[in-house]
């Protein structure tokens, strides 16, 4: 991959004199390059890691891992399917995977229930779907590379009788 793709990976902020400086470009070639990705949709967004845990309030979503076993269809393969579940407003992320399932989904709802509700009653219906397992997630402990600290727990002394 290219120096400046993988500058951009680590830190989105990164300043295009500080890119050209690291990698001994002028600043307006660093700029061209940037807007050349741009343009071929190799940079699609730029983002913040949240640490939520440290940022939670009372909007706290609750995010599941689910896997989904599916039947590809005839000529089309698995994508046509999975372009009508990443559809779905409640789907963050859907990758294809080799493995028992065919289709991991990062899925956010307001709580439990509301995922619950989303598989039930959206996904598992759906013609091409033959299986699901979801899984919570509970903690993160890393994020894009990122370790994520978490709050810190009483430490109260504990007291025996």
């Amino acid at each position: 991959m290219d120096e400046i793709l993988e500058i951009l990976e680590k830190d989105g902020r990164a300043r295009i004199e500080d890119i050209a400086k690291m990698t001994r470009k002028k600043p307006q070639d660093v700029r061209k390059a940037i807007e050349k990705y741009k343009k071929a949709g190799i940079i699609l967004k730029y983002k913040a890691v949240i640490n939520k845990e440290l940022a939670r309030d009372s909007e706290a979503r609750v995010r599941a891992l689910i896997e989904v076993n599916i039947i590809p269809q005839k000529d089309l393969g698995f994508d046509k399917i999975a372009e009508r579940i990443y559809s779905f407003p409640e789907v963050s992320s859907c990758y294809l995977v080799s493995g028992t399932y065919d289709l991991l989904l990062i899925v956010e709802g307001k709580d439990l229930n509301t995922v619950a509700r989303f598989v039930a009653e959206k996904l598992a219906p759906l013609e091409n779907v033959r299986g699901t397992a979801t899984h919570f997630l509970l903690k993160k402990y890393k994020e894009d590379g990122v370790i994520l600290k978490h709050k810190e727990e009483n430490k109260r002394i504990a007291i025996s009788y």
